[in-house]
């Protein structure tokens, strides 16, 4: 198996990237191939001891940066490390590509490039959320602001089979985000989704649900728009991030609480660990005909470890096959 990473996507390119890959080494049995400008990359390799057999470098010649126009930098680098990672991938020679460079260009490029699953009108990144009762996936998280409701049913299908196949849930649940429970809440759209779910039999539809009862965990599957997921997914990673901040605060306010913070230390990381990102390193682009993983942009080593286990997680479970075989049934 080999899992292709974008060397040079995302703020932290190459050296995070680079040092996370060398990481992963000792957690995948995959060989790894950075794909970017060669230089920069063997001057990053240089620092590190690892299995020079289980890493490759592929070389290319342009970087798509985040400030550009999506369509326009996939049509017009064809030689930039996400362009050569993509087709590298329609055409298997890749079993994945992770990039954590300009978001929009790694999703038109998914559809131009790798090509979407027959069927799949609108692929869509599935994210897991970490719940109070384990994990949830969020999608669309980003990719479609807008949506039909025929679109939702295909990432209502598409989260079902991630949750089944990555997540080990036997039938899970899937929820539709709406402003109230009742079937005739919210927008058009929403509510004939709704029919559509109710009535797909491969599907254990529960009904709507609303953001406060998102991490509570009551469903394994949310199906959205990307611009309801994406803001749902940034709020959470800011709750996160401003609660552990608090939690910071208290803990070091006085001699007593930092006592106190010292016995329950390993509680504390435990779940500052649930809920950082890094923990889960990307989200796949599901819907498209090829193992695509979205890194998160300010990904560091760590991140970048866990996208690339994820992405073998991936592969290892035939998920593009399992989706493609669900859409033709």
């Amino acid at each position: 198996m080999k899992i292709a990473i974008d060397a040079m996507g995302g703020d932290h390119a190459p050296h995070e990237i680079v040092k996370g890959t060398i990481e992963a080494l000792k957690e995948v049995k995959a060989t790894l191939v950075l794909v970017g400008d060669e230089e920069k990359i063997r001057a990053e390799l240089s620092k590190y001891t690892y299995d020079q057999t289980r890493i490759e470098v592929h070389a290319t010649t342009e970087v798509i940066e985040n400030c550009e126009k999506p369509v326009s930098a996939i049509r017009g680098k064809a030689d930039s490390s996400m362009v050569v990672g993509l087709k590298a991938v329609r055409h298997k020679e890749f079993d994945g590509f992770i990039s954590a460079g300009n978001t929009g260009a790694l999703l038109a490029g998914g559809a131009m490039k790798v090509g979407r699953i027959k069927g799949i009108e609108r692929p869509a990144l599935g994210t897991a959320l970490p719940t109070m009762n384990g994990f949830t996936v969020l999608l669309d998280s980003g990719a479609n602001a807008e949506c039909k409701a025929r679109n939702l049913r295909e990432f209502a299908i598409m989260g079902s089979l991630y949750s089944q196949m990555i997540l080990g849930v036997d039938n899970p649940k899937v929820s539709l985000v709406n402003v109230g429970e009742e079937e005739t809440k919210g927008t058009p759209v929403v509510q004939e989704a709704y029919q559509i779910l109710k009535e797909e039999k491969s599907l254990n539809f529960a009904g709507n649900i609303e953001g406060r009862d998102i991490f509570a965990g009551v469903t394994d599957v949310i199906v959205c728009d990307g611009f309801t997921g994406n803001v749902i997914l940034k709020l959470l990673e800011g709750m996160a991030k401003g609660f552990g901040d608090l939690l910071k605060g208290v803990f070091t306010a006085s001699a007593k609480n930092m006592f106190a913070a010292a016995l329950v230390k390993k509680d504390l990381d435990g779940f500052k660990k649930r809920l950082d990102y890094k923990e889960y390193g990307g989200a796949p682009l599901l819907g498209v005909n090829g193992n695509v993983v979205k890194a998160h942009g300010s990904s560091d080593a760590k991140a970048i470890k866990n996208a690339i286990k994820y992405a073998t997680r991936f592969a290892e479970a035939d998920l593009v096959q399992k989706i493609t075989d669900a859409i033709k049934e």
